[in-house]
């Protein structure tokens, strides 16, 4: 299949987290590009889609927003999964979950999300989300999980996999 991995990442965090999805799924046996958000024109040649977004003050950045408001329609023609990163030591249920992110999924038809921690390096960041960071009491580091972000990319190859079987095994009318 041709899968395309596209992530809004502001500091490369996350982006490294699409690559290891791409990886995978490379690894699997599917053609793989990985182009960031605001270069997708459309979704012409793409089976399937892994949308991903670094999340800050509770929402996905505007880029991956926008790629999924601008090609909703093709983008519910094909399976595709969505993943969040976010502040790293709060729990995924709350600090990776957007707030606009259940409307998302139910627009683009996603068959799932993932949430994931990020990577805090207060250096990288601008004096507005060092503000925002010191009020979520977040902890500086890296804490994604590859050993998760893996798995769970070894999930979405193993239903390609099973969704192309149930395709060619169908006898034809």
């Amino acid at each position: 299949m041709q899968i395309l991995v596209t992530v809004a990442s502001r500091h490369g965090a996350t982006a490294e987290i699409g690559t290891a999805v791409a990886d995978v799924l490379r690894a699997d046996g599917h053609v793989v590009d990985e182009v960031e958000p605001e270069e997708v024109a459309d979704l012409t040649g793409y089976d399937a889609v892994v949308l991903g977004s670094a999340v800050y003050t509770a929402h996905w950045l505007p880029a991956a927003r926008d790629l999924a408001a601008r090609l909703a329609p093709q983008l519910r023609e094909r399976v595709c999964w969505v993943f969040s990163s976010g502040l790293a030591t709060q729990p995924a249920a709350s600090a990776n979950s957007p707030h606009e992110l259940r409307v998302l999924m139910a627009d683009i038809r996603a068959v799932g999300h993932r949430a994931f921690a990020g990577r805090l390096r207060r250096a990288d960041l601008a004096f507005a989300e060092r503000a925002i960071i010191a009020g979520a009491r977040a902890k500086e580091g890296d804490h994604r999980d590859f050993d998760a972000v893996r798995a769970w990319a070894g999930q979405i190859a193993d239903e390609l996999r099973a969704r192309a079987g149930s395709v060619t095994s169908t006898p034809a009318s």
